[in-house]
């Protein structure tokens, strides 16, 4: 799968639940279709190429499209 694929599939993927706007890393390699280790490479590459954001409360890590969520507007971000 190259980022393209992986980024339309994360996009559309994430856009359909509108109830929540952060996601665990096991729901990203789920909807990716791939193993965790896979998954990993192309979800760093979403984050550098900001499609996607990292979010960490110390001892939980959360995935959310950027600019989307209450974090984001918290900070000014959107």
């Amino acid at each position: 799968m190259d980022i393209e694929e992986a980024k339309e599939k994360i996009v559309e993927g994430l856009s359909k639940k509108k109830s929540k706007t952060k996601f665990y890393f096991n729901d990203l390699a789920k909807i990716l279709d791939l193993k965790p280790r896979e998954a990993k490479k192309l979800i760093n590459k979403l984050i550098q190429d900001e499609v996607l954001e990292y979010w960490s409360s110390g001892s939980t890590s959360l995935y959310g499209l950027k600019g989307t969520g209450k974090q984001a507007h918290a900070e000014h971000e959107d």
